[in-house]
């Protein structure tokens, strides 16, 4: 059986990078191939929840390769077809907007749209404050995109944060494999 070769390219929704590298770690040991895209913030912020070069030093070391973290770097990924399906994990509402829209102005943008070249799958992990409210069009926009799966996601706190919703990363192996064979996995809102 092939190996499949996941991009796997974070955004800067740095409260749920704990949760994206525990399912990174778990898809290679599914025996995917996984290759590691970073937003510009997503490589270089220090936040609360981790020092950017802790957090680089642990994809590598985890991935056995060097961080695509330019645009430059993340073009040649379709038309080298370096990656079989793209994962967007976290995916935040600044990320969606920009897809939604076909703008390409980070490593990660760039990754997808290079990615989409192939026509093959990108699975979206939604992590977003503003998902039922700013970004719920282009959430809407990406769902009527052909080649765009979804984590299923729900709201994480709809008394404080009534706007906001986050895919339950656990479900990414699962969500890959229904993408892979160009099915949404379902339910999509949990």
């Amino acid at each position: 059986m092939k190996t499949v070769k996941v991009g796997f390219a974070m955004c800067g929704s740095f409260c749920t990078f704990s949760k994206a590298l525990e399912q990174m770690e778990i898809l290679i040991k599914l025996g995917y191939d996984v290759i590691p895209v970073m937003s510009f913030n997503a490589y270089s912020t220090d936040t609360r929840f981790g020092k950017a070069n802790d957090i680089c030093d642990k994809i590598r070391e985890l991935c056995q390769k060097d961080i695509i973290c330019t645009i430059k770097d993340a073009e040649p990924i379709g038309p080298k077809k370096i990656t079989d399906i793209m994962l967007v994990a976290p995916c935040t509402g600044n990320t969606l907007a920009k897809l939604a829209n076909a703008v390409t102005d980070t490593p990660v943008t760039m990754a997808v749209k290079s990615h989409l070249r192939q026509q093959k799958p990108v699975v979206i992990t939604v992590a977003t404050n503003d998902a039922l409210g700013a970004s719920a069009q282009n959430i809407g926009k990406l769902m009527n995109t052909r080649h765009y799966y979804f984590v299923p996601f729900g709201q994480d706190n709809p008394y404080e944060k009534p706007n906001s919703l986050v895919a339950d990363f656990s479900l990414i192996p699962d969500t890959l494999r229904s993408a892979i064979d160009h099915r949404q996995l379902q339910p999509v809102l949990i």
